[in-house]
């Protein structure tokens, strides 16, 4: 897509919903990449009773109210997961599987990842570790790779690494993992076992956002902010979860009505 939008907002939940009406109503052009809403903690609550202005419903009724408020704002949706935000001179790259996508400004609301790192997954990461089989897949044609993922995604990725010629060693999600190597990964230690590969494919539902961008400043487990809900990079605030406790979803819509008005601040600045 050749169009640069003016925010690329990272999420889909109470936060995103919260800036992208903002940015509606300043007349800003957005994009919104998340995961489907069925996959969120929210979706899964049994029942929200403490938001303002609407009565106990559960999750997953919020989840689909949020869902059509975002939809009603006319932003662009992309379903699938952010893997990179890349600063640029005057925009930002964001790449979305084997999709990039251009904007002016982030407003991060990516939630919390609970997933932990593997051993060896950071620090291969680029170097034999990969989170998108359809972008990095044909480096490793005639090769062998592994899959670690559960669903349908993790099996469609290795379906497609078939397909181009790979060798697939398919592992679940849950499970002690060790990625080893030298100057690249090329081994992963499985239930006492060492497989020899020459990539291995991690499919999760979400990139934790301390991979996302680069120059962020983190303290007790979340993005650092200012009241604006400016991060230490320059044009990328961040909003809800993703920027620490509590971890509420009237903590979160506030947040993303600030992001939203400083986005659009600093772009008007820029104009």
């Amino acid at each position: 897509m050749d169009q640069a939008f003016d925010v690329i907002l990272i999420g889909g939940g109470a936060a995103a919903t919260s800036a992208a009406m903002t940015l509606k109503n300043r007349g800003k052009t957005m994009l919104a990449v998340s995961n489907r809403s069925d996959t969120t903690s929210l979706h899964k609550a049994e029942k929200i009773t403490n938001y303002p202005g609407l009565p106990p419903m559960s999750g997953a009724e919020m989840s689909e109210l949020f869902r059509r408020q975002l939809e009603e704002t006319g932003a662009v949706l992309v379903e699938g997961r952010a893997l990179s935000v890349l600063p640029m001179e005057d925009s930002f790259g964001v790449a979305v599987g084997s999709d990039y996508y251009m904007g002016r400004s982030i407003i991060l609301c990516a939630g919390i990842t609970r997933e932990k790192l593997y051993p060896g997954e950071a620090e291969f990461l680029g170097r034999g570790v990969s989170y998108c089989a359809t972008c990095d897949g044909m480096l490793y044609r005639g090769k062998t790779v592994a899959v670690v993922g559960a669903g349908e995604e993790a099996k469609q990725d290795a379906d497609f690494l078939e397909g181009i010629g790979c060798t697939v060693l398919r592992f679940p999600q849950n499970g002690r993992y060790e990625i080893l190597g030298g100057m690249k990964a090329d081994t992963l230690r499985f239930g006492g076992e060492d497989h020899s590969v020459d990539c291995v494919f991690i499919i999760k539902d979400t990139v934790s956002v301390t991979q996302l961008v680069p120059g962020l400043t983190y303290e007790n487990g979340g993005i650092v902010t200012d009241r604006r809900m400016a991060t230490a990079v320059p044009g990328v605030f961040a909003a809800g979860d993703c920027t620490g406790k509590p971890l509420q979803l009237a903590k979160a819509v506030g947040e993303g009505n600030v992001a939203a008005l400083s986005a659009c601040d600093w772009l008007d600045k820029k104009d």
